[in-house]
């Protein structure tokens, strides 16, 4: 793969959650054939005035997974970064050195080495322009009627309301909340670490003292 090889192939992913009106009762209401109607009239500029008038066919079934494999597929794309930390494997002032998964050789792990420029132009392929989202709300997960909508979808599923749990207010706590990880467990011996003091800011330009003329 030579320098300068990867050009920028912006990609654009709609997933459009919609569901017909109706009741859970009804075995019509979240059919292929009454799903089509919401993709007939997209909340899209104009532009997309064509699409809107071509005769769409949903295909609508259940996740082999259930919700949380589609969730846990759509978040491995947006929200992730570039490229993780723990695959830079080498730096230098004018070189990064980094591993990649060669798809052609049956997922074999291998380390390319490019200049600093060249890595730069390869993670900013990863960053949005001026103006773009990078994720859009449609459907009845837009904002101005979420609740509404998902209070009718819950309605109409006979699903209870989520109990959203209490964030907590120690922050070893809420790191373990958010990520599953312990910042107070020891990732060696995997024994609790304890707290004996702290160490104290050493002085910089920033917070010296205003008679330090150095």
């Amino acid at each position: 793969m030579p320098e300068g090889s990867v050009q920028s192939r912006p990609a654009v992913r709609l997933d459009l959650p919609c569901a017909s009106s109706g009741t859970a009762q009804n075995p019509q209401a979240f059919s292929s054939t009454s799903l089509t109607s919401p993709f007939m009239s997209p909340p899209c500029p104009a532009s997309t005035q064509p699409l809107r008038q071509m005769p769409w066919l949903v295909y609508a079934k259940r996740p082999f997974g259930g919700p949380e494999q589609v969730l846990e597929y759509l978040g491995r794309y947006t929200h992730r970064v570039a490229i993780a930390n723990s695959r830079v494997v080498e730096l230098t002032d004018s070189r990064v050195g980094f591993l990649w998964k060669d798809y052609r050789h049956h997922d074999k792990r291998k380390v390319m080495t490019l200049d600093a420029g060249e890595f730069i132009r390869r993670f900013l392929l990863h960053v949005l322009p001026g103006g773009f989202h990078r994720i859009r709300h449609y459907g009845y997960l837009a904002n101005g009627h979420r609740v509404a909508k998902l209070t009718r979808c819950r309605q109409l599923l006979a699903a209870p309301t989520p109990v959203r749990d209490t964030p907590a207010t120690d922050y070893r706590e809420r790191m373990r909340q958010l990520t599953g990880r312990a910042i107070d467990v020891c990732p060696c011996c995997g024994g609790h670490m304890v707290e004996i003091g702290c160490i104290p800011p050493t002085a910089t330009v920033r917070n010296a003292p205003a008679w330090n003329t150095s």
